[in-house]
């Protein structure tokens, strides 16, 4: 670029996106006088997604504002808990993010997922089409213009990924009430009518049953329960719930 220079200054949260030379406060940066300041902060490895309030001189703009010669901007990071206005709250995971997924769906959230990996179009596709917020740590996916809405998944790890989503959306959690394999509701099932899915183990130890309404998967308090139920309260305890479940927890 040849062409206007301003003084950019990005947020700590936001840092980790811009080169490293960038990270220490306020810096230049030349611009070509024609594009518009949401194309500059991608240009700079910031997903919109991930950018909140744009400041010049101190007042808030649009992505759309033109930079000038000597305008001091500061990038401020999306504001916590971050609203996402026209449509119920969905998420949409890629093909990294199963356990996530599994975790958001063990607390009732609506989290859709692709266990293959279908490419970058057909991601940002469906979040368009279904309304969903795509949730992935793929800066260049994010960078899609077709996207509903995206946020980026800032830790690698399962546990810090789920308070993440949690404490950015603040979405209802409804604990149970989710098929962790399909992401189907779940509706409280007779022991008689599910017997012929269940080991005969199964049946003499447990009473209480869960059937998703889309595939037919079968949950129970089985063997890995304590450990979802220390998922589920650590969540609730922090978060909050709307609405208990049908009472199975795993199978």
């Amino acid at each position: 670029m040849n062409g206007p220079e301003i003084h950019l200054e990005v947020a700590p949260e936001l840092r980790l996106f811009v080169a490293h030379e960038r990270r220490r406060g306020r810096t230049a940066v030349t611009t070509d006088g024609s594009s518009t300041l949401g194309h500059v902060v991608e240009s700079l490895g910031i997903p919109l997604t991930e950018a909140g309030q744009l400041l010049v001189d101190g007042r808030p703009v649009p992505v759309s504002h033109i930079p000038a010669a000597g305008e001091r901007v500061e990038v401020r990071a999306v504001q916590r808990p971050q609203r996402v206005p026209g449509a119920p709250l969905r998420f949409l995971l890629d093909v990294h993010l199963g356990t996530l997924a599994r975790r958001l769906r063990l607390l009732g959230v609506d989290a859709a997922y692709e266990s293959e990996d279908i490419g970058d179009p057909a991601l940002a596709g469906r979040s368009a089409r279904e309304h969903r917020v795509l949730l992935s740590r793929d800066r260049g996916l994010l960078h899609r213009r077709e996207i509903w809405a995206g946020a980026y998944v800032y830790s690698d790890r399962p546990e810090a990924q789920l308070r993440d989503v949690l404490e950015r959306f603040a979405p209802d959690l409804a604990p149970w009430t989710r098929c962790t394999a399909c992401n189907g509701p779940l509706a409280a099932a007779d022991k008689d009518s599910v017997s012929a899915r269940l080991e005969h183990g199964t049946q003499r130890s447990y009473d209480v049953f869960a059937q998703c309404t889309e595939c037919d998967r079968v949950y129970w308090r089985g063997a890995h329960h304590a450990r979802l139920e220390a998922i589920v309260s650590e969540a609730v305890r922090e978060f909050g719930s709307a609405l208990a479940g049908p009472g199975a927890a795993g199978g």
